[in-house]
């Protein structure tokens, strides 16, 4: 009997692919331990970069350069400048690079400014797998926000500014998921005035508040985030307030050809045109609209159409019953979604991208691949396709043509997705929001 019994258990490999199955889907309890144990091979594979792979010089010397003049008293943007030109980023990237600067020995300890950008990597990591997993995205795709040799690049070898912006664009997900609006919104403001680059969040954040916090408190969020960029700017509006705009805001600014990642498939003539700039810019707008009315609004019960009557006619969209059901319609994945889908579609819509800009894409894709529906072999396939496209190094008119794809199928996958409620957006308790899984 023992025998008969011992012979019907299945064979050692099914138990083997039933618990790596498990794992991956996050039925195990003990795929808790993949994000804590990716998290530290990371760590490993950041000390092992600093000391194996020599560090490139791009933009510090200029940042430190820049910086040495406003702590020599110099507040006007238009006369700060270094190496690779002006100061244009916002009076936060100032202020973070200025304590940088005391770090580092004027800038002239490199090692150390790679060592606190790691510590920077592995932060905004760990801020990323958090929101991952209170969005209940499976485990199967965390290991690619670790395998990224151009991510690594821009943290621990190049020592972008953007890599600031990131993990406080994070940091601003990370409250919203857990209903810390004020605490979202400083973050995020915070992270705007390192570079404006998170302008292209901007409406999904905007759209999250509204709904998540209600409209009128939304409006005195939105007020807060403006006059925290007044703030922070005041040292230097009061010496030159245009020159200051003009250079840490410059929507106008013109872009080079032989830098761009994205479009150097269309010629350099269509790239320099201004009808090719206006084309990006409509399409940009009007994708935005199509997502706001047809997918990030759905929670309010109400077109936009009515909710801007609402507005206009009594002050406000909803009713109070009408706004408590909405608040709690807000789940940490639909955060997560709409705001990773704007920044997307501001990617793949800009004017041109630099390699640096990848550090806004690389923990976004995965995420937004598994929203699509996509199979998980084919998550990864695009998710590989991405990655090579942004390592050629100068692009190519082929990989510019993958990159922009990459970005085109995320977006329209998403939208595809999105197109009925997900199951797991359901209202949920105040204690049910507080649990982790």
């Amino acid at each position: 009997m023992a025998q008969v019994m011992a012979s019907a258990r299945p064979p050692m490999h099914i138990h083997v692919l039933k618990l790596a199955l498990d794992l991956a889907s996050g039925r195990n309890a003990l795929a808790r331990a993949i994000p804590p144990l990716l998290v530290l091979a990371d760590a490993f594979l950041c000390a092992l970069i600093i000391w194996k792979v020599p560090y490139t010089e791009i933009d510090w010397t200029a940042y430190m350069q820049q910086i040495s003049q406003y702590v020599s008293g110099e507040h006007d943007y238009t006369k700060i400048e270094g190496g690779t030109g002006p100061l244009v980023y916002p009076a936060a990237h100032v202020y973070i690079y200025t304590g940088l600067y005391y770090i580092t020995s004027e800038g002239r300890d490199i090692f150390l400014a790679q060592q606190l950008f790691a510590v920077l990597y592995i932060a905004t990591l760990i801020l990323v797998m958090t929101c991952y997993w209170r969005a209940k995205a499976p485990p199967y795709i965390f290991p690619l926000l670790i395998l990224s040799k151009r991510l690594h690049s821009i943290f621990v070898l190049r020592c972008f500014n953007d890599c600031f912006a990131v993990f406080f664009l994070w940091l601003s997900i990370f409250f919203f998921q857990r209903r810390s609006w004020s605490l979202g919104a400083v973050a995020f403001s915070w992270g705007l005035g390192i570079k404006m680059s998170l302008l292209l969040a901007l409406p999904a954040v905007g759209v999250v508040l509204f709904l998540g916090r209600g409209f009128r408190p939304a409006l005195r969020l939105a007020i807060l985030m403006a006059q925290m960029q007044v703030a922070i700017a005041l040292p230097f509006l009061r010496e030159n307030p245009w020159g200051y705009l003009a250079r840490a805001f410059e929507l106008s600014r013109q872009f080079f050809f032989k830098w761009t990642v994205n479009w150097r498939f269309v010629g350099e003539d269509v790239f320099l045109s201004r009808p090719f700039s206006a084309i990006l810019l409509v399409l940009h707008a009007s994708t935005l609209v199509l997502f706001a009315t047809t997918r990030w609004l759905r929670p309010a019960g109400k077109s936009a159409r009515q909710i801007i009557l609402a507005v206009l006619s009594r002050g406000e969209p909803f009713s109070r019953e009408e706004e408590g059901a909405i608040k709690w319609s807000i789940t940490p994945e639909f955060i997560l979604t709409t705001v990773l889908t704007a920044n997307v579609i501001g990617l793949l819509f800009a004017r041109s991208l630099h390699y640096q800009f990848y550090s806004y894409l690389a923990w976004s894709t995965p995420f937004l691949l598994w929203r699509s529906g996509m199979h998980p072999v084919l998550q990864y396939l695009v998710w590989f396709l991405q990655e090579w496209a942004w390592n050629v190094f100068p692009s190519t008119a082929f990989s510019s043509g993958v990159v922009v794809s990459v970005l085109a199928v995320t977006v329209g996958c998403v939208w595809r997705a999105t197109a009925e409620k997900s199951p797991s957006r359901v209202a949920e308790t105040d204690t049910a929001d507080r649990k982790t899984r």
